[in-house]
Protein backbone atom coordinates (compact mmCIF):
# COMPACT_ATOMS: atom_id res chain seq x y z
CA UNK A 1 0.00 0.00 0.00
CA UNK A 2 1.10 3.56 -1.06
CA UNK A 3 0.46 6.15 0.93
CA UNK A 4 -2.64 8.15 0.41
CA UNK A 5 -2.34 11.27 -1.11
CA UNK A 6 -3.75 13.45 2.16
CA UNK A 7 -3.67 12.17 5.20
CA UNK A 8 -6.13 11.53 7.59
CA UNK A 9 -7.29 13.69 10.52
CA UNK A 10 -8.66 10.47 12.49
CA UNK A 11 -7.98 6.82 12.75
CA UNK A 12 -10.07 4.39 14.38
CA UNK A 13 -8.26 1.33 15.90
CA UNK A 14 -11.08 -1.71 16.04
CA UNK A 15 -10.64 -4.55 17.05
CA UNK A 16 -13.73 -6.19 15.35
CA UNK A 17 -16.10 -5.09 12.56
CA UNK A 18 -18.69 -3.28 15.07
CA UNK A 19 -16.37 -2.17 17.45
CA UNK A 20 -15.73 1.90 15.67
CA UNK A 21 -19.68 2.01 15.37
CA UNK A 22 -21.17 0.78 18.34
CA UNK A 23 -17.90 2.79 20.40
CA UNK A 24 -17.54 5.89 18.48
CA UNK A 25 -19.84 5.85 15.14
CA UNK A 26 -20.92 9.29 16.69
CA UNK A 27 -17.40 10.91 17.23
CA UNK A 28 -16.90 9.84 13.24
CA UNK A 29 -20.02 10.92 12.31
CA UNK A 30 -19.38 14.29 13.88
CA UNK A 31 -15.86 14.61 12.59
CA UNK A 32 -17.02 14.01 8.89
CA UNK A 33 -19.82 16.59 9.22
CA UNK A 34 -16.95 19.30 9.91
CA UNK A 35 -14.83 18.13 7.25
CA UNK A 36 -12.43 15.96 8.37
CA UNK A 37 -10.72 12.83 6.78
CA UNK A 38 -11.63 9.67 9.17
CA UNK A 39 -10.68 6.00 8.86
CA UNK A 40 -10.85 2.67 10.70
CA UNK A 41 -8.56 -0.07 10.19
CA UNK A 42 -9.50 -3.45 11.28
CA UNK A 43 -7.53 -5.42 13.24
CA UNK A 44 -9.82 -8.61 12.94
CA UNK A 45 -12.23 -9.85 11.01
CA UNK A 46 -14.38 -10.77 13.82
CA UNK A 47 -14.48 -14.45 12.88
CA UNK A 48 -16.01 -16.81 13.81
CA UNK A 49 -19.12 -16.23 15.51
CA UNK A 50 -22.14 -17.91 16.07
CA UNK A 51 -24.36 -16.14 13.47
CA UNK A 52 -21.57 -14.64 11.41
CA UNK A 53 -19.49 -15.85 7.92
CA UNK A 54 -16.35 -14.13 6.61
CA UNK A 55 -18.77 -13.42 3.54
CA UNK A 56 -21.82 -11.69 5.60
CA UNK A 57 -19.11 -9.73 8.11
CA UNK A 58 -17.62 -8.25 5.24
CA UNK A 59 -20.90 -7.36 3.82
CA UNK A 60 -22.72 -5.81 7.00
CA UNK A 61 -18.87 -3.74 7.13
CA UNK A 62 -19.41 -2.42 3.76
CA UNK A 63 -22.53 -1.10 4.68
CA UNK A 64 -22.07 0.33 8.22
CA UNK A 65 -18.98 2.14 5.86
CA UNK A 66 -21.92 3.73 3.86
CA UNK A 67 -23.86 4.43 6.50
CA UNK A 68 -21.14 6.35 7.94
CA UNK A 69 -19.24 7.95 4.96
CA UNK A 70 -16.00 6.86 6.20
CA UNK A 71 -13.02 8.43 3.95
CA UNK A 72 -11.09 4.89 4.42
CA UNK A 73 -11.14 1.47 5.89
CA UNK A 74 -9.01 -1.07 6.22
CA UNK A 75 -8.81 -4.74 7.66
CA UNK A 76 -5.42 -6.10 9.05
CA UNK A 77 -6.71 -9.75 9.44
CA UNK A 78 -4.90 -10.60 12.01
CA UNK A 79 -6.38 -13.49 14.43
CA UNK A 80 -8.94 -12.76 16.24
CA UNK A 81 -10.01 -14.64 19.78
CA UNK A 82 -6.29 -14.73 19.86
CA UNK A 83 -5.22 -11.16 19.15
CA UNK A 84 -1.96 -10.12 20.21
CA UNK A 85 0.84 -7.39 20.73
CA UNK A 86 3.57 -9.28 19.36
CA UNK A 87 6.06 -7.71 17.01
CA UNK A 88 4.21 -8.96 13.48
CA UNK A 89 1.55 -7.39 14.91
CA UNK A 90 3.04 -4.49 15.67
CA UNK A 91 5.18 -4.21 12.54
CA UNK A 92 2.00 -4.36 10.47
CA UNK A 93 -0.39 -1.58 12.53
CA UNK A 94 2.93 0.78 12.64
CA UNK A 95 2.68 0.04 8.53
CA UNK A 96 -0.61 1.28 8.42
CA UNK A 97 -0.14 4.81 10.43
CA UNK A 98 2.78 5.40 8.90
CA UNK A 99 0.60 5.28 5.26
CA UNK A 100 -2.60 6.96 6.98
CA UNK A 101 -0.55 9.22 9.02
CA UNK A 102 -3.25 10.71 11.48
CA UNK A 103 -3.19 13.71 13.50
CA UNK A 104 -5.48 11.75 16.27
CA UNK A 105 -5.68 7.81 16.72
CA UNK A 106 -8.70 6.39 18.46
CA UNK A 107 -7.86 3.19 20.20
CA UNK A 108 -9.73 0.88 22.81
CA UNK A 109 -9.82 1.57 26.56
CA UNK A 110 -6.93 -0.45 28.13
CA UNK A 111 -9.03 -2.10 30.43
CA UNK A 112 -11.66 -4.46 29.54
CA UNK A 113 -13.08 -7.91 29.68
CA UNK A 114 -12.51 -8.98 26.28
CA UNK A 115 -8.59 -10.03 25.51
CA UNK A 116 -8.81 -9.14 21.81
CA UNK A 117 -9.75 -5.34 23.12
CA UNK A 118 -6.88 -4.98 26.11
CA UNK A 119 -4.66 -6.47 23.29
CA UNK A 120 -5.81 -4.09 20.40
CA UNK A 121 -5.20 -1.17 23.03
CA UNK A 122 -1.32 -2.13 24.00
CA UNK A 123 -0.73 -2.89 20.61
CA UNK A 124 -2.05 0.92 19.54
CA UNK A 125 0.26 1.99 21.55
CA UNK A 126 3.25 0.13 20.83
CA UNK A 127 2.75 0.67 17.06
CA UNK A 128 2.12 4.13 17.33
CA UNK A 129 6.01 4.18 19.20
CA UNK A 130 7.34 2.21 16.32
CA UNK A 131 5.76 4.09 13.72
CA UNK A 132 8.09 6.66 14.41
CA UNK A 133 11.74 4.77 13.96
CA UNK A 134 14.13 5.12 11.87
CA UNK A 135 15.96 2.43 10.52
CA UNK A 136 13.51 -0.09 10.32
CA UNK A 137 11.75 -1.91 7.97
CA UNK A 138 8.74 -1.01 8.22
CA UNK A 139 7.14 0.46 4.88
CA UNK A 140 6.41 3.95 4.53
CA UNK A 141 8.54 7.07 6.34
CA UNK A 142 8.73 7.30 10.40
CA UNK A 143 5.79 9.33 11.43
CA UNK A 144 4.55 9.61 15.01
CA UNK A 145 1.18 10.68 15.33
CA UNK A 146 0.98 12.98 17.62
CA UNK A 147 -2.18 12.26 19.76
CA UNK A 148 -4.34 9.04 21.15
CA UNK A 149 -7.07 9.11 22.83
CA UNK A 150 -9.21 5.80 24.19
CA UNK A 151 -12.88 4.71 23.55
CA UNK A 152 -15.05 2.94 25.50
CA UNK A 153 -15.86 -0.92 25.26
CA UNK A 154 -19.09 -2.63 25.77
CA UNK A 155 -17.69 -5.63 27.78
CA UNK A 156 -16.77 -4.69 31.22
CA UNK A 157 -18.90 -2.62 33.20
CA UNK A 158 -16.96 -0.31 34.59
CA UNK A 159 -17.25 3.64 35.00
CA UNK A 160 -13.73 5.49 34.30
CA UNK A 161 -13.67 8.79 34.77
CA UNK A 162 -13.26 10.04 30.91
CA UNK A 163 -11.22 13.42 29.61
CA UNK A 164 -13.83 14.49 27.63
CA UNK A 165 -16.88 13.41 26.29
CA UNK A 166 -17.85 14.34 22.32
CA UNK A 167 -21.63 15.23 21.79
CA UNK A 168 -22.96 13.49 19.06
CA UNK A 169 -26.74 14.78 19.82
CA UNK A 170 -26.62 15.40 15.96
CA UNK A 171 -25.56 12.26 15.28
CA UNK A 172 -27.41 9.64 16.99
CA UNK A 173 -29.39 8.14 14.65
CA UNK A 174 -26.88 7.81 11.71
CA UNK A 175 -24.68 6.55 14.40
CA UNK A 176 -27.78 3.96 15.37
CA UNK A 177 -28.26 3.15 11.44
CA UNK A 178 -24.48 1.96 10.99
CA UNK A 179 -24.97 0.02 14.12
CA UNK A 180 -28.25 -2.28 13.06
CA UNK A 181 -26.02 -2.78 9.59
CA UNK A 182 -23.93 -5.82 12.52
CA UNK A 183 -27.29 -7.58 12.28
CA UNK A 184 -25.36 -11.20 12.48
CA UNK A 185 -23.56 -9.76 15.97
CA UNK A 186 -26.20 -7.49 17.54
CA UNK A 187 -29.95 -8.51 16.62
CA UNK A 188 -30.49 -12.20 15.39
CA UNK A 189 -30.17 -14.59 18.21
CA UNK A 190 -30.76 -11.88 20.63
CA UNK A 191 -33.52 -11.16 22.85
CA UNK A 192 -36.12 -8.24 21.26
CA UNK A 193 -37.50 -7.45 24.71
CA UNK A 194 -36.52 -4.55 26.26
CA UNK A 195 -33.80 -3.47 26.85
CA UNK A 196 -32.18 -4.75 23.67
CA UNK A 197 -28.35 -4.58 22.88
CA UNK A 198 -29.44 -1.61 20.79
CA UNK A 199 -31.27 -0.59 23.76
CA UNK A 200 -28.00 -0.44 25.78
CA UNK A 201 -25.91 1.25 23.31
CA UNK A 202 -28.13 3.71 22.62
CA UNK A 203 -28.51 4.27 26.51
CA UNK A 204 -24.59 4.66 27.17
CA UNK A 205 -24.38 7.14 24.63
CA UNK A 206 -27.37 8.95 26.33
CA UNK A 207 -26.22 8.93 29.85
CA UNK A 208 -22.61 10.12 28.35
CA UNK A 209 -24.63 13.09 26.91
CA UNK A 210 -26.18 13.68 30.28
CA UNK A 211 -23.16 13.93 31.53
CA UNK A 212 -21.77 17.10 29.67
CA UNK A 213 -25.69 18.60 29.80
CA UNK A 214 -26.46 17.39 26.10
CA UNK A 215 -28.97 14.93 24.71
CA UNK A 216 -26.03 12.32 23.42
CA UNK A 217 -22.21 12.03 23.93
CA UNK A 218 -19.10 9.27 23.68
CA UNK A 219 -16.45 9.43 26.18
CA UNK A 220 -12.57 9.12 25.68
CA UNK A 221 -9.48 8.48 28.20
CA UNK A 222 -6.15 10.46 27.62
CA UNK A 223 -3.35 9.28 29.85
CA UNK A 224 -1.48 12.80 29.46
CA UNK A 225 -2.92 16.56 30.02
CA UNK A 226 -5.19 18.04 27.04
CA UNK A 227 -3.96 21.57 26.08
CA UNK A 228 -6.99 24.06 25.27
CA UNK A 229 -6.06 27.48 23.75
CA UNK A 230 -9.90 29.03 24.78
CA UNK A 231 -11.78 28.58 27.74
CA UNK A 232 -15.30 29.00 25.43
CA UNK A 233 -14.77 25.98 24.00
CA UNK A 234 -15.40 23.96 27.36
CA UNK A 235 -18.66 22.96 27.67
Amino acid sequence: MNALDTPLDILVVSPHPDDAEISVGGTIIQSLRQGKRVGVVELTNGEPTPRGTLERRKSETELATKALGLTWRYQLDLPNRSLENNLSARRKLAAIFRLTRPKVILAPFWEDAHPDHVAASALADAARFWSKLSRSDIPGDPFHPPRIYYFWSIHLRIHPKPAFVVDISDAIDQKMEAVQCFASQLIEGRSQEHPTLLDDIRDRARYWGWTIHSSYGEAFASREELRISDLDHIG
